[in-house]
């Protein structure tokens, strides 16, 4: 036989060119019976696809990017390792990259992804800025753009958060029925819209419980351990909050370096409790007490609506909201006394 092409090997059984293309990219929507005959087919034939020719003439990266604040985070890792998934069964590429909440490392990733480097961007914002109008470059290059847990309110996108106010809410009324009435809400960037929902939570919490609200008990923190560190101890000896609910993992980990260093027990002198993914909370001491996102399933989920704006166009799904639930995972942080 002549030289083989995808073409005469399509002819051959009998099926179109493009099956036969899913076939070798491994895509999920391929019946498994036709996609063994083609590649046993393929490899009597000696036949061997030429992805980049194929992805030249569809004008394809066959890539996508994931654009994080941080890589530390177990969050992070897990929700990557959703979207990981579902690219691979597409046959696509992941390109990861971590803002390390700056604003302008932010902006220069995005500027970078406009010139085909990727087919579509998944995105968790840095938040540290109110011009965010470079992102409609996205739509205007026709690629699609799906923000999750932390997004944008006034760039109009597919997103996927969880139940940040009700998590936040109940998280808050958790330490007022364990006995806290001084509980100090830690918080990064309270401008950022996951900030001010989880506060809004939180407040509305003690408005329900009659305890009342202080401002100063609002503590804005920073991406800087040493800065929250010194901020922390010095606001837990002048203010002496008996709670504290953490909105993001690091600033747990900051309140227990403090609280070891000065001799603060916690339960016993201060319960806390954090939104956190980490797998060794139980391991803690004491154990932390945890709001748990589904972390990977919103990475699954992400994932899905950019395939499906790939495959229908970018502005099907613009307007789709997904909301997952949270769990709260009650140890010794947040006990009586241990």
């Amino acid at each position: 036989m002549d030289s083989i092409n995808i073409k005469k090997l399509a002819k051959e059984l009998g099926i179109s060119t493009s099956t036969v293309s899913r076939a070798f990219r491994g895509n999920s929507d391929i019946n498994k019976e036709t996609k063994e005959r083609i590649l046993k087919r393929a490899s009597e034939l000696s036949y061997q696809p030429n992805h980049h020719a194929s992805n030249l003439r569809e004008q394809k990266s066959k890539t996508i990017a994931v654009v994080v604040p941080e890589l530390a985070n177990n969050f992070f890792a897990q929700a990557i390792k959703g979207i990981e998934q579902v690219s691979r069964e597409k046959g696509y590429h992941v390109l990861i990259l971590a803002t390390e909440d700056d604003y302008s490392k932010e902006v220069s990733f995005i500027s970078h992804l406009h010139n085909g480097k990727a087919d579509g961007v998944i995105m968790s914002v840095s938040g540290e800025a109110n011009d965010h109008t470079y992102l409609n470059r996205f739509s205007q290059k026709k690629i699609p753009l799906v923000f999750f847990d932390r997004v944008y309110e006034d760039i109009d996108t597919a997103k996927v958060t969880t139940n940040d106010y009700d998590s936040s809410y109940a998280a808050t009324e958790h330490l007022i029925k364990r006995g806290c009435k001084k509980i100090a809400y830690l918080v990064v960037n309270k401008s950022l819209s996951i900030g001010k929902t989880r506060m809004l939570g939180y407040e509305d919490a003690l408005k329900r419980h009659k305890v009342a609200i202080d401002d100063q008990l609002i503590i804005d923190c920073s991406n800087d351990h040493k800065k929250n560190y010194k901020l922390l101890k010095e606001a837990f000896h002048t203010l002496k909050p008996d709670g504290v609910f953490a909105s993001v993992e690091r600033l747990a980990f900051a309140t227990y370096y403090v609280c070891q260093d000065e001799g603060i027990r916690i339960p016993n002198d201060m319960k806390v409790i954090s939104f956190s993914s980490l797998e060794i909370a139980p391991l803690l001491n004491p154990s932390l007490t945890t709001i748990t996102q589904p972390a990977f399933e919103m990475g699954i989920r992400a994932a899905k609506l950019l395939f499906k704006s790939l495959e229908q166009g970018p502005t099907a799904h613009v307007n789709e909201h997904v909301i997952l639930n949270s769990r709260i995972f009650r140890r010794d942080s947040s006990a009586d006394k241990i």
